[in-house]
């Protein structure tokens, strides 16, 4: 079964929601910074020297990150500590609530972004309105998301550091989900996000996990802050 997109969002509403502060221009985006992209290079690299065909992710991107910020000048950055029962940003700098997320798979996509696991949403009641509700006050505890990507070549890994604007993501709020799947049981609910009669990215809720997936996130809507090859 195919899934229902949301409702069509107006012009209007995507140049309030993609302002450029949202873009990545505002003053909330003074932590990513020349100086933060030259020593995330830098620590990568460094990664490399001791694991040659394994990006960075989960807690080594998370202490790689943290160290990145110290570097360039960000001495206050430190991971939060957070509990699995209470979930929470990965990293605070200054005020900002970081969401650190990773795409290192050798199927990753030059221009189409997947988020594996935006949130866990396992309890029950299973249902559109629920999971929508719970994603959002997800979403609300992080003031800007930083994804690591990795792109294999035969001869190395294109990289790139992308800021992923949360009042993209926010759009789900309007998302009209149907079932999706053939599985037994809990079924997967998704939907597609519509922009300007374009598929901006579909979330998927899997019945199996609980997970909430972003799928087929169109790379030019998001902030490249910076890309490099790492050879092998």
């Amino acid at each position: 079964m195919k899934s229902k997109p949301c409702r069509d969002v107006t012009l209007r509403e995507v140049r309030e929601l993609l302002s450029p502060t949202c873009l990545c221009h505002g003053e909330v985006m003074q932590i990513y910074t020349d100086r933060l992209f030259t020593t995330m290079v830098t620590m990568v690299t460094q990664h490399h020297s001791l694991y040659a065909k394994i990006p960075p992710q989960g807690i080594f991107f998370e202490a790689l990150a943290e160290k990145a910020f110290h570097l360039s000048g960000s001495l206050d950055a430190h991971i939060a500590r957070t509990t699995a029962n209470a979930p929470t940003h990965d990293l605070m700098v200054g005020e900002e609530r970081v969401s650190l997320k990773t795409e290192t798979g050798r199927n990753t996509r030059p221009n189409s972004i997947s988020i594996t696991k935006l949130c866990t949403t396992e309890r029950e009641p299973w249902n559109a309105e629920t999971l929508i509700e719970r994603t959002c006050s997800h979403l609300a505890r992080y003031d800007l998301m930083l994804m690591l990507r990795a792109i294999w070549g035969e001869q190395a890994i294109h990289y790139q550091l992308i800021d992923i604007p949360l009042d993209l993501l926010r759009l789900i709020e309007h998302c009209q989900l149907q079932e999706v799947g053939n599985r037994q049981g809990r079924k997967s609910l998704g939907g597609d996000i519509i922009i300007n009669d374009e598929t901006a990215f579909h979330v998927h809720f899997d019945g199996s996990d609980g997970k909430c997936q972003i799928r087929n996130l169109r790379l030019e809507r998001c902030q490249i802050l910076g890309e490099w090859d790492q050879r092998f």
